[in-house]
C-alpha cells in the first residue's frame, strides 16, 4: 500500500498530558487501566520539553490554516493551569499565521472560576463527561473512595455557564441509563446543554499479564463487561430520543449521532469517525511521546512509535497507519457489504467488531442489531431532511411537516 501524501488530509493527534491519571475511578473507564502499560514510570506527566516538541511539530505538520489541539485524559485538569498557559505561549510562538483552536475534555469536578475564566478568555471548547441525572451519573462515575461525583460536576457546569464558556456533553450510555432514554434526554435539555455526544459503552473482559483487563478487538470471545449496553438497548435508546428530537428540537439541540447520520445521508463526511468509511486519521499521544493508532486502540500492538525517534508525519502517514484506517472498510464482512444502510453505518467503530455474522463470518459489529433498528427507523425522516438541504431549505422544516401529517 502506498503512503498517502500529507496533503491528502489533515493530521490529527489527541494529547494525553497526564496519561491515564484521573481523580475519579469510573467503573467502565477504558483508559484508567492504561497506567499498567507504563508501570516503570512513577510520574505520568508530560514534560515541558515534550510539550514544546509536540506543539512545534504538530503545527508544522499541518497543511491547513486552522490547527486544532485536543487535550484528553485521564483527567486533563490534573495538570496545573500554568501548563496550559505555557501551551498557549508555545502555540503562538510556532503558529506562523495559522489560527489555533483548543478543545479539552474533563470530568468537570475540578473546575473553578480561574479555570473557567481561562477557557472563556482564550475561547476553548470544553467537553464535560456527564451521564445524565444524578441517579444515572453516580451509578458508575465515582472516585477511588467510592464517593459520587454528580454534585461536583454540576457545580463545574454552573461555573462554565457563569463565565460563558462554550461546552458540550459527552454522555456514556451503559446498561443502566440506556433503559431510560427520555429521562436521560430531558435532563440535558433541562440544564441547557445543546450539544450532546452519546457514547455506547462496549467492553469485554480479558486478563493481560500486565494487569489490564479489557480486550482488544482481536482477543477472542471474552465475557462482556456487566456495564456494557446491549444491542437491543442501543436501538431502543436511539430511536426513542430521535422521535422527540425530530418533532421538537431540530436546529436547537445538536446530537452528534443524528447530525452524523444526516451527513452520511447526503454524502458528506460525518462529524464522528465511527460512522466514516475509513479511519486512521486520528491518533493519540501519551504523556511520554508514544503515539498510537487511535484513542480506543492504546494497546502495545497498535503503537506507532515515539515522537523522539519518529516524526508525527512518519507515524500518522505510515503504511501501517494507512492500512489500519483502510481496514475499517476492507475488513467488513459480507453481511455488512450487502446491508442497505452500509452508507450510513460503515460498520461503526472497529473496536466493536468482534461478533460473527449469521453465516459465521467474523468482524460483525456487536451493536449491529441496534444500529440497524435505528437507521431503519430514521430513514423516512432523513430522506425528508436530505431533500430540504438539497433544495437549500433548513432541515428543521421537518418539525412542521410532522405536525401537518406530511410524514408518517
Amino acid at each position: 500500500m502506498t503512503t498517502v501524501s500529507p496533503f491528502a488530509r489533515p493530521l490529527y493527534v489527541m494529547l494525553k498530558p497526564v496519561g491515564a491519571h484521573c481523580n475519579l475511578a469510573c467503573d467502565y473507564c477504558y483508559y484508567l487501566e492504561k497506567l499498567n502499560l507504563y508501570q516503570d514510570s512513577s510520574k505520568h506527566i508530560m514534560s515541558d520539553e515534550l510539550l514544546e516538541k509536540f506543539i512545534k511539530e504538530y503545527i508544522e505538520s499541518q497543511m491547513m490554516p486552522d490547527v486544532l489541539f485536543t487535550w484528553h485524559g485521564g483527567e486533563t485538569l490534573m495538570r496545573p493551569l500554568s501548563f496550559y498557559k505555557k501551551a498557549l505561549e508555545l502555540q503562538q510562538k510556532y503558529a506562523k499565521g495559522r489560527r489555533i483552536d483548543n478543545c479539552i475534555q474533563t470530568n468537570g469536578t475540578m473546575l473553578n472560576d480561574e479555570w473557567c475564566k481561562f477557557f472563556h478568555d482564550h475561547q476553548w471548547l470544553v467537553g464535560v463527561s456527564i451521564d445524565g441525572p444524578q441517579e444515572f451519573h453516580d451509578e458508575y462515575r465515582r472516585n477511588r473512595q467510592g464517593q459520587p461525583s454528580f454534585i461536583k460536576v454540576m457545580k463545574g457546569i454552573e461555573l462554565l455557564n457563569k463565565h460563558q464558556v462554550e461546552w458540550n456533553a459527552m454522555a456514556v450510555v451503559n446498561d443502566f441509563n440506556a433503559d431510560y432514554p427520555l429521562d436521560f434526554y430531558h435532563f440535558f435539555k433541562k440544564i441547557g446543554c445543546h450539544y450532546i455526544q452519546f457514547t455506547p459503552i462496549v467492553e469485554r473482559i480479558f486478563n493481560h499479564q500486565d494487569g489490564r483487563h479489557l480486550a482488544a478487538v482481536e482477543e477472542g470471545d471474552e465475557k462482556m463487561a456487566d456495564f456494557s449496553i446491549t444491542p437491543e438497548q442501543w436501538g431502543h435508546f436511539t430511536c426513542t430520543i430521535f422521535d422527540e428530537w425530530v418533532r421538537n428540537d431540530v436546529g436547537d439541540y445538536y446530537i452528534q449521532l443524528f447530525d452524523s447520520t444526516l451527513a452520511n445521508w447526503i454524502g458528506e463526511q460525518p462529524g464522528v469517525c465511527s460512522l466514516a468509511k475509513t479511519c486512521g486519521h486520528a491518533g493519540v499521544m501519551e504523556y511520554n511521546g508514544d503515539v498510537y493508532s487511535c484513542d480506543h486502540f492504546v494497546f502495545p500492538q497498535y503503537k506507532l512509535g515515539n515522537i523522539y525517534t519518529k516524526t508525527l508525519v512518519e507515524m500518522m502517514y505510515s503504511d501501517r497507519q494507512q492500512a489500519f484506517g483502510q481496514a475499517k472498510y476492507s475488513s467488513l464482512p459480507g453481511q455488512c457489504k450487502q446491508c442497505p444502510y452500509l452508507f450510513a453505518c460503515n460498520g461503526e467503530c472497529p473496536k466493536n467488531r468482534f461478533c460473527r455474522t449469521k453465516d459465521g463470518e467474523s468482524g460483525l459489529n456487536y451493536l449491529c442489531k441496534g444500529y440497524f433498528q435505528f437507521f431503519s427507523h430514521v430513514a423516512p425522516y432523513m430522506d425528508f431532511m436530505k431533500n430540504e438541504l438539497l433544495n437549500q431549505r433548513p432541515p428543521a422544516n421537518i418539525m412542521q411537516a410532522l405536525k401537518e401529517g406530511k410524514i408518517r
